[in-house]
């Protein structure tokens, strides 16, 4: 199993939108950029999701969702009345991709990007360095371990 960070603004897809969805799961669509694409190709059915809410009032960590379904063609490429249309896609040839992911909980409280920042701990990880806005990144064990820890911190 491996473990990733998934951004969503909660306007758009909040983890509200996921818990509500047929079956608590959904396609994680409209990924346009090669790296956050690239990761989602490496994700297998079963890897845990940490779901991030960004750009809002309180960015952070607000719950669990595992992935679903492996890497398929992210259809919303082609459709011209999608906000996510990319007119160079070809369905011969996808160039972007989409995963579906299946809503596990929400975390007691919100573990927001500013606490993240404090530890040691997390120095390394690729949300707390600067300049790094992917949607979508890989987390390893420990880092996640140490984040689920934090839930029942009061801060």
């Amino acid at each position: 199993m491996r473990y990733w960070l998934m951004k969503s603004e909660p306007d758009e897809f909040s983890l509200e939108d996921l818990k509500r969805a047929k079956g608590q799961t959904e396609h994680w669509d409209g990924v346009r950029n090669y790296q956050a694409r690239n990761y989602m190709r490496e994700m297998e059915k079963g890897d845990q999701v940490l779901f991030y809410h960004s750009n809002c009032a309180e960015p952070g960590i607000v719950g669990l969702a595992t992935v679903a379904r492996e890497a398929y063609p992210d259809h919303t490429a082609l459709d011209p009345e999608d906000p996510h249309y990319d007119p160079k896609s070809n369905p011969d040839k996808p160039r972007w991709f989409m995963v579906d992911v299946k809503y596990e909980r929400a975390l007691k409280r919100t573990i927001t990007l500013t606490e993240l920042k404090d530890y040691r701990t997390l120095k390394k990880m690729p949300l707390v360095r600067r300049g790094n806005r992917l949607s979508v990144m890989p987390v390893t064990k420990k880092q996640r371990d140490f984040i689920l820890g934090l839930e029942k911190k009061i801060r």
